[in-house]
């Protein structure tokens, strides 16, 4: 066995898959996982797990995998993450944990996301389930949004022996994991479901259709519902685009909800009863991950697709893997274009696009080299839809409901990367809503922190007396806790083994049109 190469994953065969939607990669089995863990080191030193955002112990489950242990391997991610199965298939491993193995200096470094991924999938068909906590705290902490960052914060926090309520706007729980990721990247019975339902078998509870904001304001679920603190995981979810004439033409969707129809409601089966753009020939604008999603589910509904990016491909910020398996299935890619103009018919109904040819002048502040427009280089692309995937910032309905939770200048919630707390005592905050757009490992290391900042927090609610992080010191602290905690007494009195206060289903959203 040749160490330094890593052992490859079977994957559909690139024209095959361009016609379904089913999982692209199939995975290890046992043999070729306990093969690939073989080639682990087990470095005293492992610069894999500083990689790691949630601080897996990798050479720890490697171990394991070796030994043949799947089920202890489980247990050993399952201690530092809630959602080993999604992250096996969707963390940028190359750049993180992977990017930092010392067998990678000399050969290939170990498929670290494909063990974990082959281990989750082993659990989750052996029926096995994380480990819970030892004893409850009789505390309620409430958790907006149940994408990665929330589902991590509550299942950490279930662990600890918090009782965790999730809620979630829309009607299924999951996030950006059920409406923003397809189906043939991250299987939603298969896998994010059961990882859902894993939480849950922690003890947590999950409200669906619950727009905060809306429905219930975070100082009610403090002040009325006896909720001792509060996270907000509640994601970026407002789409970005251009401002170029044309823009509002019929045929111009953001990925955002070009993604949710086929993802989350399933546009893309002839039995779904969503809409969707059955589309001849699209332009998808960005060259990040959500923009590979988009374009590769248009091709796979009958499209021909063209990825529009403004700089070359060395600066496409999309992960090698994404990029390398469009081009496998067909995707054009048209670098260092940049869109002017969106064209419309008679009808409102897009028939093209104008376009620039740009080149790269000097670095700007990103690091990445500028890019510059070509003089004399315009020319038409003919079109009949165009998918625009700029990034997302976060829905400022909890911001603006919610007096005293600081935002910055892009509508982010300004919190403590440490711990997550916000300038609102007792509410914290991470993932998308913090920093925007990012990945789902980021959101989930943010949830993981914050967890750890709420049972700081909540060792530190003793009359009179604060022993976790804050902002006041000296006597200060010790008149503003030593009312709060009676405060929090007195609701937790007031409101233990009531009803929660009823909600309308149509307060919700759906998310269906």
């Amino acid at each position: 066995m040749d160490v330094l190469t890593k052992i490859p994953v079977r994957e559909q065969d690139a024209k095959e898959r361009a016609a379904n939607f089913e999982e692209v990669c199939l995975g290890y089995n046992k043999e070729e996982a306990q093969a690939e863990a073989v080639r682990c080191i087990n470095c005293k030193n492992a610069q894999c797990i500083k990689g790691c955002p949630v601080a897996i112990d990798i050479p720890g489950f490697i171990q394991k995998v070796k030994e043949g242990n799947i089920e202890e391997a489980y247990q050993v991610i399952s201690k530092s993450s809630a959602l080993p199965a999604v992250c096996g298939r969707v963390c940028p491993q190359e750049t993180q944990c992977e990017g930092k193995c010392i067998r990678g200096i000399k050969g290939d470094p170990i498929s670290i996301g494909k063990l974990e991924r082959f281990v989750a999938d082993w659990a989750r068909e052996k029926g096995i389930k994380p480990e819970g906590a030892a004893a409850k705290k009789g505390k309620k902490v409430a958790v907006i949004g149940s994408g990665p960052a929330g589902l991590t914060c509550a299942g950490d926090l279930a662990k600890m022996g918090y009782d965790v309520t999730i809620f979630e706007a829309l009607h299924e729980p999951g996030g950006v994991l059920v409406y923003g990721i397809p189906e043939f990247r991250l299987p939603k019975k298969a896998v994010v479901a059961e990882e859902i339902e894993n939480v849950k078998a922690l003890g947590v509870k999950i409200e669906t259709n619950v727009v905060v904001g809306k429905s219930v304001t975070i100082d009610a679920l403090i002040q009325e519902e006896g909720f001792e603190a509060v996270f907000i995981g509640s994601g970026a979810g407002l789409p970005k685009f251009m401002g170029i004439p044309g823009e509002n033409s019929n045929g111009v969707f953001s990925a955002n909800e070009y993604l949710t129809r086929s993802n989350l409601m399933k546009a893309f089966d002839g039995n779904s009863n969503t809409p969707i753009m059955h589309s001849k020939k699209v332009a998808v604008v960005g060259g990040g991950n959500v923009a590979m999603d988009a374009a590769r589910t248009a091709l796979r509904l009958g499209a021909e697709v063209h990825i529009v990016y403004r700089r070359s491909e060395e600066e496409l910020p999309a992960r090698v893997e994404e990029v390398h398996h469009a081009k496998e299935e067909g995707i054009i890619f048209d670098l260092l274009t940049n869109p002017t103009e969106i064209l419309a018919d008679e009808k409102g109904w897009v028939k093209g696009m104008k376009c620039i040819r740009m080149e790269l002048g000097e670095p700007d502040a990103s690091g990445r080299r500028r890019p510059v427009e070509i003089p004399d280089s315009e020319f038409t692309m003919e079109l009949d839809t165009v998918i625009m995937s700029l990034g997302t910032s976060p829905n400022p309905l909890i911001s603006s409901t919610t007096e005293g939770l600081e935002t910055n200048k892009w509508k982010c919630i300004v919190a403590e990367e440490s711990n997550g707390q916000t300038s609102k005592e007792g509410v914290y905050a991470g993932g998308d809503a913090v920093t925007g757009a990012a990945t789902v490992i980021l959101a989930m290391g943010a949830g993981k922190a914050a967890a750890k900042g709420i049972d700081e927090f909540e060792l530190g609610y003793m009359p009179g007396r604060w022993l976790g992080y804050s902002r006041r010191s000296g006597i200060e602290q010790e008149k503003f806790y030593g009312k709060t905690y009676r405060f929090m007494e007195f609701c937790r009195r007031t409101f233990h083994g009531r009803e929660r206060p009823g909600r309308r289903e149509d307060e919700g959203f759906a998310g269906t049109h």
